[in-house]
């Protein structure tokens, strides 16, 4: 078994995810979209925006400033694209679609379902009717005449119904342009006769979906190639064994790692890493915390459930990457009607020069507010950059 040290496995990582090169400096298009959705396979959906909405976040630290209406339309408009619950909420390219059907196929009623086909049990299927007839629509656009007159029809058994269907495969769904769930059936959204095709067993959407894990992460634990689709890890584990057993990856060794570590064959090994940007603490590189503290000897923690008194660094942290080093963090909000972005607090790892990361946060900070068109930054005292910065 190979020995990979932790400084080439972190090379590898963010040649796997798309973070070992500068930005590029030119105008961006559709086409470097493609680029990072194919080196990410999906981007997590999430609807706190209290600074910009997490789905925008991995473009742009992939490929800096570009047009975000242009990005919803492509995401939205374009039909590559599908939602279901991959890694949380996601949007992944359509062609995914068919490894998700297994859960689909297994997934049950839940207690507020349940009490909704208890109450009233025509709901499901009016509502499903409702999305077949007039289709895409949103939870407002529901319309049961029966139930109308009841204070808690609307968004709440509406609500439960469509996500009921959405999570079993009966409609699907993307976003309209102010981020509302947009229903629709699959036959209108997936490439004809892509529900003609069978099911495909469980074990081979879960060798597929690892596959490419291990592909998007480069090199990961076999908890952290699990968690990429949130699978489930005693079944996982023998399928990893599996594809490393028929040289479809490999399994390494990596120093401090507790094994089993599997390497794709086939991932780039960058000389060296450049460029400097923020990361959405939604973002595939440190999503699973656990893994960018062994990557990057960085403990991330998301604040924004923690009681305000408690809080460490803040309630919308980023990550600052330089150079390929997680070197930072800064709690960020973007004040809207004023046209100023917030930087509530700001922080240097102990083991970095903090005048070299005030430089250049400052740069990727001022790169960042004119792409959210926010004219003026605000840096608060918080934190040990804050008079650096």
């Amino acid at each position: 078994m190979r020995t990979i040290s932790i400084d080439t496995a972190r090379r590898i990582a963010l040649g796997a995810q798309g973070l070992a090169a500068e930005r590029p400096s030119g105008r961006t298009d559709v086409r470097h979209f493609r680029r990072v959705m194919s080196t990410l396979g999906l981007v997590q959906l999430d609807s706190v925006n209290v600074c910009v909405r997490a789905h925008y976040m991995p473009f742009y630290s992939r490929i800096g400033p570009y047009d975000r209406p242009k990005l919803d339309r492509w995401l939205n408009d374009s039909g590559e694209h599908v939602e279901y619950w991959a890694h949380e909420a996601s949007v992944f390219p359509v062609e995914q679609y068919p490894n998700w059907r297994w859960r689909m196929a297994e997934a049950r009623p839940g207690r507020q379902t349940l009490a909704l086909m208890e109450e009233h049990p025509g709901v499901i299927a009016d509502v499903l009717e409702q999305v077949r007839h007039l289709g895409p629509l949103t939870v407002q656009d529901l319309d049961a005449p029966n139930h109308r007159n009841e204070p808690w029809w609307g968004y709440g058994p509406g609500k439960v119904a469509l996500e009921h269907l959405f999570v079993a495969g009966d409609i699907s769904a993307l976003r309209t342009g102010n981020f509302v769930r947009r229903y629709d059936v699959p036959d209108r959204m997936l490439p004809a006769g892509m529900l003609d095709e069978p099911i495909l067993p469980k074990g081979e959407a879960y060798r597929r979906l690892l596959r490419e894990a291990v592909t998007h992460h480069g090199i990961g634990t076999a908890l952290d190639i699990v968690d990429y689709h949130r699978l489930h890890g005693p079944t996982a584990r023998p399928v990893l064994a599996a594809l490393a057993d028929a040289g479809d990856i490999e399994e390494v060794a990596v120093p401090g790692w507790r094994g089993p570590v599997y390497l794709d064959p086939g991932a780039r090994r960058p000389r060296s890493v450049h460029g400097a940007t923020l990361v959405s603490p939604f973002d595939p590189l440190v999503w699973y915390r656990e893994r960018a503290q062994r990557l990057f000897d960085f403990r991330y923690r998301i604040e924004i459930y923690v009681p305000e008194r408690d809080r460490v660094f803040g309630y919308y942290v980023l990550p600052f990457l330089l150079d390929g080093r997680l070197v930072g963090r800064v709690d960020l909000k973007a004040d809207r009607p004023t046209g100023r972005l917030l930087v509530r607090g700001s922080y240097a790892e102990p083991w970095t020069d903090p005048v070299v990361v005030a430089r250049e946060l400052g740069a990727e900070l001022e790169r960042f507010a004119r792409w959210l068109d926010l004219g003026e930054i605000v840096i608060e005292s918080k934190g040990d950059l804050a008079s650096l910065l």
